[in-house]
């Protein structure tokens, strides 16, 4: 049996929102089965907001979710996280309305669950799993779900700059896979669209520190983690965006030039197609990998 599972302890950490520029102080705390996903504001009384795609209430350069008017937003690379490690119950517990952006990866996430431990639960874990093709298209975007054995996503991109000109990358996503080469890759901006957005009051607390910056010319900041870091960063917010659904996926995620307004599209798309999936207690049984730990470079001090 896949049983669900939770962390074993409480773990927090601090750092400030990306677009917000807030300071904000995270805390992770064990949930019990069935329970799901779900952020709470503890500034504003604790209401909690369950992660799922019903709860979606705005894409602005990042995921946000809403509930009776509190939101948090920025939650797609700590949902890609927990998805990617099997935490299927969580209590995100943040004193301010956006996740912390941490280094622009989902690596300081990763090292937090794995410091924190992580715990079985008795109730049966549920896949959703494809049985025919689901897709979506806007304008060049698009985004589809086939069937497979294991959940798979094949990504790729075009950008009007030499350096990003056209990436593709397929990725089976495992433990293992994500941990190694998707959750360190770091969430990326144009110079120019980056100063545009600090005009509309977003991207307050980005830094060559939390992003890569593209020039004219190439990367202003840090050496890239990965020649197809870009493309690699678009798995990770997909992971998180359709982690959305409520289900660890069991498919081949096929997307083209897509963003957070199309990945959430699709999963509420994928909801609604009740015909195209169903959902069962367990994998092919060569899917699943035991836990693996993070390199020491990607370690996050952790408050704990």
């Amino acid at each position: 049996m896949h049983a669900q599972r939770t962390l074993r302890r409480s773990i927090s950490c601090a750092g400030i929102g990306l677009h917000s520029g807030n300071k904000v102080t995270l805390s992770l705390k064990p949930a019990s089965a069935n329970s799901g996903i779900r952020f709470r504001r503890s500034d504003l009384g604790g209401l909690d907001i369950p992660a799922k795609v019903s709860h979606v209430g705005g894409i602005n350069h990042a995921t946000g979710l809403m509930r009776d008017a509190v939101t948090v937003d920025t939650v797609e690379h700590l949902l890609a996280a927990f998805v990617s490690l099997g935490v299927d119950n969580v209590v995100v517990e943040l004193n301010s309305p956006e996740v912390p952006i941490m280094d622009g990866s989902a690596a300081p996430f990763i090292y937090l669950i794995q410091e924190a431990g992580i715990k079985q639960l008795a109730a049966p874990r549920r896949y959703l799993k494809a049985l025919r093709p689901i897709s979506l298209s806007r304008g060049d975007k698009r985004i589809a779900l086939y069937p497979s054995d294991h959940f798979k996503v094949t990504y790729s991109i075009a950008f009007d700059h030499p350096l990003l000109r056209h990436q593709s990358q397929t990725i089976p996503i495992t433990e293992e896979s994500f941990i190694e080469e998707i959750a360190p890759a770091r969430t990326f901006g144009f110079l120019e669209e980056v100063e545009m957005m600090r005009q509309q009051g977003l991207a307050l607390g980005g830094s060559l520190e939390n992003a890569i910056v593209i020039g004219d010319t190439g990367v202003l900041n840090n050496a890239l983690r990965f020649e197809d870091e870009f493309v690699r960063h678009k798995i990770l917010d997909v992971i998180g965006d359709m982690a959305l659904v409520g289900h660890p996926i069991i498919g081949h995620l096929i997307a083209h030039r897509g963003g957070h307004a199309l990945h959430t599209a699709f999963a509420a798309l994928v909801l609604q197609e009740t015909d195209a999936w169903t959902l069962v207690d367990a994998p092919a049984p060569d899917a699943a990998t035991a836990p693996v730990m993070l390199p020491a470079k990607n370690a996050v001090r952790a408050i704990s």
